[in-house]
């Protein structure tokens, strides 16, 4: 199983994959969690940023497609967040300086036995218990 960061949803949205190459390979990587290729998952928390990045850089229209084609790949997992996976969140927050953000999707990945994340974030290095994948 592999844990998807946000930044491979968004790299495609707001960037062109023509002219971006992260955001091809990104864009390609959900190509291969849609055919059932990767086992993947994500935190729910990963639909808010998507929609909130999308808001911001180009309207609630352009967002609200977002946030639904998000929830449509098909074969991907959304993993929930409860109070367990935020308070270990803030237990890597402290003890790695993560974003709070980082810290839900790295205690989500970890709390659920995935020990991979797919993404474009150096944040995520500094976790000795998770691997970053690069696009």
């Amino acid at each position: 199983m592999l844990y998807v960061d946000s930044d491979i949803f968004l790299y495609p949205a707001i960037y062109d994959p023509d002219a971006v190459p992260e955001a091809a390979r990104a864009k390609a990587k959900l190509y291969e969690i849609a055919s059932g290729s990767i086992e993947a998952c994500t935190s729910v928390l990963t639909w808010d940023e998507v929609t909130w990045v999308t808001r911001r850089l180009f309207g609630s229209e352009k967002a609200a497609a977002q946030g639904a084609s998000f929830l449509k790949l098909s074969n991907l997992k959304l993993l929930r967040v409860d109070l367990e996976i935020i308070s270990y969140a803030q237990t890597l927050l402290e003890r790695y300086t993560l974003e709070p953000r980082d810290a839900i999707h790295a205690a989500t990945a970890i709390r659920n036995g995935i020990d991979k994340i797919l993404s474009y974030d150096p944040d995520f290095d500094s976790l000795p218990n998770l691997i970053r994948i690069i696009p």
